[in-house]
């Protein structure tokens, strides 16, 4: 990894509007924890909230962070004195790949484990299920949203179809979507942490594989799209 280039991409990502995206994505789920915490009773409402921080908030803050790393610099030609300098493409893509990660983590995973907390602060050990759930997809995601930032200049709007339809609809329709699903592969991971997050559908070996290989896949991917930038000269 390169400290410059992570440093940078780290004020590209907090210096934007979707940087404040960013934290209010993770506000609004706590909040809501929050509000259906003093208006219910302590398991009211629960998997409801998490389900949703889990389903939409999660992969939604991995698609902005993965985008704002990358995709400026894409959209406004500025990748090219980047990828001027003498730093391996690939080494340039773990760069950023570790910001939007962390901030994945951060701001998407961890508000998880807040969010049970505060609907159910007499079992951490769910809250963290949820959390380790989080952590697995959300490195998922930011891997595969980096490579389709790489890819595409519609990075956001393949992200937000790719989450609402392959992850959302067809994912809760079809339960053969499961082996190819990144939300699957983190759920059950977390089941085991607490065996109430979900149950138990994948082998874990399968899922742990499967969420290492389309990460390192995906990682991969941006890093060979990047060469091909200044090979081509196109961008």
């Amino acid at each position: 990894m390169n400290p410059t280039i992570a440093r940078l991409s780290a004020q590209a990502l907090l210096g934007r509007r979707r940087g404040v995206v960013l934290l209010v994505i993770p506000a609004l789920l706590i909040g809501l924890a929050v509000l259906l915490r003093v208006l219910t009773d302590a398991d009211g409402g629960y998997d409801a909230v998490l389900t949703l921080g889990y389903t939409l908030a999660l992969p939604l803050v991995a698609l902005l962070a993965a985008s704002a790393v990358l995709g400026p610099e894409i959209d406004d030609g500025s990748i090219v004195y980047l990828l001027a300098k003498p730093v391996s493409r690939h080494v340039i893509a773990l760069s950023k790949f570790v910001v939007a990660w962390l901030a994945t983590l951060a701001l998407g995973a961890l508000p998880l484990v807040v969010a049970g907390l505060i609907m159910d602060s007499g079992n951490p050990r769910r809250a963290l299920a949820w959390g380790a759930a989080g952590a697995v997809a959300g490195t998922t995601y930011s891997a595969l949203f980096l490579a389709l930032a790489a890819v595409t200049r519609h990075a956001v709007v393949a992200g937000l179809l790719f989450v609402l339809m392959w992850e959302g609809l067809l994912g809760g329709l079809l339960t053969g979507i499961k082996w190819v699903s990144i939300g699957a592969w983190g759920r059950q991971v977390g089941y085991r942490f607490s065996a109430r997050l979900d149950d138990a559908f994948l082998p874990l070996s399968y899922a742990v594989l499967a969420a290492l290989v389309v990460t390192l896949g995906a990682l991969w991917l941006t890093g060979d799209r990047l060469r091909s930038f200044t090979l081509r000269g196109d961008e």
